[in-house]
């Protein structure tokens, strides 16, 4: 078994991950932020299509604002597509995969390594979005910021299609891999 399964592995279901993590402010935050999450019927239909399993293992703290942002999303994504297996780490329970995973030599959060159905890494991303990134660069250097949304709503819903651009990304990857169509005989 790859390192990275075995990670994958140990890591928690989202609901589990909340229910020994998140203190009830906690919960309460990253619940709102999935019942606020809402997929359009093309990013449906994206995931729905999707051929090939994507393994997300998620690097995440439950007291996090940029988790309880981002994450529910991952979550929401794993809810409308048997394909996508997500899973999550308390950032400080694994030290040695935090500290795989540092971030311009931080320990920022939340960091999601897609693996192929059978461990191999494919792809790493966190720890904010473009679209996070420019909305807080207006907001605390105040600047005008090319493509920066301009509410919390326009916010959440370019952040969901990035994260989906990514998976997309991931996903095209994974389906023209040859080692991966000739596992799959297509």
């Amino acid at each position: 078994m790859s390192m990275w399964l075995e990670y994958f592995e140990q890591a928690l279901p989202y609901e589990q991950f909340l229910e020994r993590y998140g203190l009830e402010d906690a919960r309460a935050r990253w619940d709102r932020q999935l019942q606020r999450i809402a997929l359009n019927e093309a990013q449906q239909r994206l995931l729905h299509a999707l051929q090939r399993d994507v393994l997300l293992l998620c690097l995440a703290s439950a007291w996090c604002g940029d988790c309880a942002a981002q994450v529910p999303i991952l979550a929401r994504f794993a809810e409308e597509s048997e394909r996508v297996r997500l899973r999550l780490v308390e950032r400080d329970s694994l030290p040695q995969l935090r500290d795989m995973l540092l971030i311009n030599g931080g320990r920022r959060i939340p960091v999601v390594v897609f693996l192929s159905e059978d461990g191999h890494e494919v792809a790493r991303y966190g720890d904010r979005t473009l679209s996070r990134y420019r909305y807080l660069a207006r907001a605390e250097l105040g600047e005008a910021i090319a493509g920066a949304p301009q509410s919390e709503q326009e916010l959440l819903d370019a952040m969901i299609q990035e994260w989906l651009n990514e998976l997309e990304r991931v996903h095209w990857l994974l389906r023209l891999s040859p080692r991966l169509r000739r596992m799959h005989c297509d």
